[in-house]
């Protein structure tokens, strides 16, 4: 059985990041993703991102170049495309040329600033983009700079992932109205909406603009990291009362009365300070013999190369891997419509060339 998007076409125009990764959701769901990218370009963005999709080079700054990108375009279900504002339109391939050529189209536009607005036409990175949501300020330790959090919270979760939503959601509709419609994909305003719970919080006076103060952010003694002997760390996160109690009594911290205010903001950092001796007193994997798969709500933290092996993620089949590199399996899982396994991105040699414009129904 192939993937839920099976049938689905779309057109990527190639580029860094969050676009790249949004056709990789949409390829590992089946839908046929075709990489347009500049002669002696990038591709479809390496080994991992670029999975599961084929990639042909076409120079769009030439006139039949573009003639020939705007042949696909009218053969897609969606176009994904990650530019500057302005640029898919000097090009000749903007948003209303494509939906004349294809009315049910659904051009996916990835930007962090967005469309528009005041620095929409201004260079940025992801730090920049999470930087005023004010989703960056609220990651890092009290009294310390703020941490950039890799580029999850902007490129791929505030970014990729509102793209992958506003497609598939504007497919749906299109389905119905059988009107395709422009897709503006901003990181600044997807990071902004992950931060939906704690704009709640605050709204509640449950959460303070100092960071590493509050429930979630390393400022609960009990929601945090702490180093074993062996240096490396237990993730912690016993945040009801039942899960707390269990965590004292299987680190034997069941009969200290100081441990009893857990919800006392005043304690947690003498709280903090005799959690942390207790657990340098055993190393990571020794700790984990007694917590891990408990209600304490406690976990190993993993490096890149040791993620892979754990035993949960072995039996979920979590990583896979591709012509020799291990990465991220397709998610979410399907009960019925489940995808074929990833594959490694390749060009378009002669005669994959030839089958594609057979399968997109394209002239030579």
């Amino acid at each position: 059985m192939p993937g839920p998007l099976a049938g689905f076409k779309v057109v990527e125009f190639a580029g860094i990041g969050p676009g790249p990764f949004c056709a990789m959701l949409l390829a590992d769901l089946g839908a046929d993703v075709l990489c347009i990218a500049r002669p002696g370009g990038q591709g479809a963005a390496g080994p991992v991102l670029g999975r599961s999709r084929q990639t042909v080079e076409i120079d769009l700054r030439q006139p039949e170049g573009a003639q020939q990108a705007l042949a696909l375009v009218a053969k897609a279900d969606a176009l994904i495309e990650g530019f500057r504002p302005g640029v898919m339109e000097r090009l000749g391939l903007g948003p209303d040329v494509c939906l004349a050529a294809n009315p049910r189209l659904v051009y996916g536009r990835m930007t962090g600033w967005g469309q528009h607005g005041p620095l929409a036409h201004a260079a940025g990175h992801d730090i920049n983009y999470i930087a005023i949501t004010g989703a960056l300020q609220a990651i890092g330790r009290r009294g310390e700079a703020p941490v950039p959090p890799l580029n999850y919270v902007g490129d791929f979760g505030g970014g990729a992932m509102l793209l992958a939503v506003g497609l598939l959601s504007a497919l749906l509709e299109a389905g119905r109205s059988g009107q395709g419609q422009v897709v503006d994909a901003a990181m600044t305003d997807g990071a902004a909406l992950l931060s939906a719970m704690m704009f709640g919080f605050k709204a509640q006076g449950q959460w303070r603009n100092e960071r590493g103060t509050n429930l979630l952010d390393g400022g609960a003694f009990f929601y945090d990291t702490y180093a074993c002997a062996d240096g490396r760390y237990l993730a912690l996160g016993p945040i009801e009362p039942q899960f707390y109690a269990e965590l004292r009594q299987r680190v034997g911290l069941a009969d200290d009365p100081d441990f009893d205010r857990q919800m006392d903001p005043r304690a947690w950092p003498a709280l903090r300070e005799k959690l942390a001796a207790v657990l340098r007193t055993r190393t990571r994997d020794e700790w984990c013999a007694v917590l891990e798969g408990t209600d304490a709500c406690v976990a190993p933290v993993l490096d890149w190369d040791e993620a892979p092996h754990h035993p949960h993620n072995v039996a979920r089949h979590t990583f896979v891997s591709v012509d020799g590199v291990v990465q991220p399996a397709p998610a979410p899982r399907f009960s019925r419509s489940t995808p074929d396994a990833p594959q490694a991105g390749r060009p378009a040699d002669v005669a994959a060339l030839a089958e594609l414009r057979r399968r997109w129904g394209v002239a030579d």
